[in-house]
C-alpha cells in the first residue's frame, strides 16, 4: 500500500479542511508573538488613518501561516482579498484583470511571489509603487501603450525562498516578516483548539505526541490530527489517545521527530553515497530521484533546523546527530573537516 507523503503542499479537499482551522483574527492566532506585535501596530495604523496599508512580505518554510496572515490582514481591514500565485500569473495581461478589480484598500495576495516571471514582476513594479500600469494592448508596430491608474491596494507577497527575490521587488515591501517555526508547547495549543473545533475528543498526552512529530508547523500538525482521527474513528472508540498517535505515526512511517521516509532518505543518501558530505544538492536529488526544489522546500529546512545538515560552500554535510538518528556510527574526521578550510576551499 502506497503511503501518502503528509508534508507536501496540500490538495483541494486538504485546502478546505485545512481553510476551515484558519484562525480569522489575529487575536485567534497563536505563537509568532514578534510578527502578530508589529503586524497588529501597522494594521491599526492604517485603520486609524483610513488608508490602506503597506505592501506586506512574508517569509519562511511551508506550513507556518503565510497564507493565513494574508487572509487575516483583510479581515482585520475590513475589505476583500484576491489570491493568486507566481506560477499562475504568467503574463502581463492575467496581472491587470486582477489589478484593475481590486478596489481602494483591498489585498491581493501573491503565493510563492519569488516565481513571477522577469516580465511579470517588472509590470507589477509601478503598481505597487504609484498604483498605475503601463499595458500594451497590442503587439508590433500598431501596438500602443495605455496608462492605467489604479486604486490604492496591498499587495501580501509570501515566499519560501526570500532570496530570489530582486532587490527591486524587494524592496518596493513597506513591511517584511519572517515566520519562524512553532514551538512544541504552541502547537500543542493549536491542535488542542483544532480538536475542539472538529469535536474530537483528545487526551493531553495525544495532542503532546502529535505536536512532538510536526516538525514545528501547524500545517502539519493540522493533517497529522486528520490522520489521528481517521484511525481512532476506524481502530478505536474515536478518542485520541497516545497508543492511537502512536499506531497512526507507525502507519505513516513518522518518526519522534518527526520525519519520514523522505527526510531519512535524504539523510542516507548524504551518508551513503557521498560519505556524509561535501555533496551538491543537485547530486543528492539525482540519487533519489527526487526534484531540487522539493528537496530545498520540503527537506532541508527542518533538518538544518534541527542541526542534522549543514550547508558549506562545497556543499551538503551530515552532522554527528544525524548518524545518531539513523542509528549509523559517525566518522570522527567529519568534526575536523566541517569548519577548517582546505587549501582549495
Amino acid at each position: 500500500m502506497a503511503i501518502e507523503r503528509v508534508f507536501t503542499q496540500p490538495g483541494p479537499d486538504e485546502d478546505s479542511y485545512l481553510n476551515s482551522l484558519r484562525p480569522r483574527t489575529l487575536d485567534d492566532c497563536i505563537g509568532q508573538e514578534i510578527v502578530r506585535e508589529q503586524l497588529r501596530i501597522a494594521l491599526q495604523a492604517a485603520l486609524k488613518r483610513r488608508e490602506p496599508m503597506d505592501h506586506v512580505l512574508l517569509d519562511g518554510p511551508p506550513g507556518l501561516g503565510k497564507t493565513t496572515l494574508a487572509h487575516i490582514v483583510a479581515s482585520e481591514m475590513g475589505r476583500t482579498i484576491r489570491v493568486t500565485s507566481g506560477p499562475a500569473v504568467t503574463r502581463q495581461g492575467d496581472l491587470m484583470m486582477m489589478l484593475t478589480q481590486l478596489e481602494t484598500g483591498d489585498v491581493l495576495f501573491i503565493d510563492e511571489i519569488h516565481r513571477l516571471s522577469k516580465v511579470v514582476e517588472e509590470f507589477l513594479y509601478p503598481a505597487m509603487e504609484d498604483f498605475r500600469v503601463d499595458y500594451t494592448t497590442e503587439s508590433g508596430i500598431g501596438g500602443r501603450t495605455v496608462n492605467f491608474a489604479l486604486k490604492r491596494f496591498t499587495l501580501v507577497g509570501a515566499t519560501t525562498r526570500p532570496g530570489l527575490l530582486s532587490a527591486a521587488l524587494h524592496g518596493r515591501f513597506g513591511h517584511h516578516f519572517h515566520l519562524q517555526y512553532y514551538a512544541p508547547e504552541e502547537l500543542v495549543c493549536i491542535v488542542r483548539r483544532n480538536a475542539e473545533l472538529l469535536s474530537v475528543k483528545a487526551e493531553p498526552t495525544a495532542l503532546q505526541r502529535l505536536a512532538e512529530r510536526s516538525r514545528g508547523t501547524p500545517r502539519i500538525v493540522n493533517r497529522l490530527l486528520r490522520r489521528s482521527r481517521d484511525y481512532a474513528d476506524v481502530r478505536g472508540d474515536g478518542r485520541l489517545t497516545a497508543a492511537a498517535i502512536d499506531a497512526t505515526m507507525e502507519i505513516l512511517q513518522i518518526d519522534k521527530l518527526g520525519l519520514d521516509t523522505l527526510d531519512r532518505g535524504y539523510l542516507h543518501a548524504l551518508i551513503k553515497h557521498y560519505d556524509g558530505g561535501p555533496a551538491g544538492i543537485e547530486a543528492i536529488a539525482a540519487s533519489m530521484g527526487h526534484e531540487r526544489d522539493t528537496l530545498e522546500d520540503v527537506v532541508e529546512p527542518y533538518l538544518l533546523q534541527i542541526g542534522f545538515v549543514i550547508r558549506t560552500p562545497r556543499g551538503r554535510m551530515a552532522r554527528p546527530a544525524a548518524y545518531e538518528h539513523l542509528g549509523l556510527a559517525a566518522p570522527t574526521r567529519r568534526e575536523d573537516s566541517v569548519d577548517q578550510p582546505t587549501l582549495f576551499s
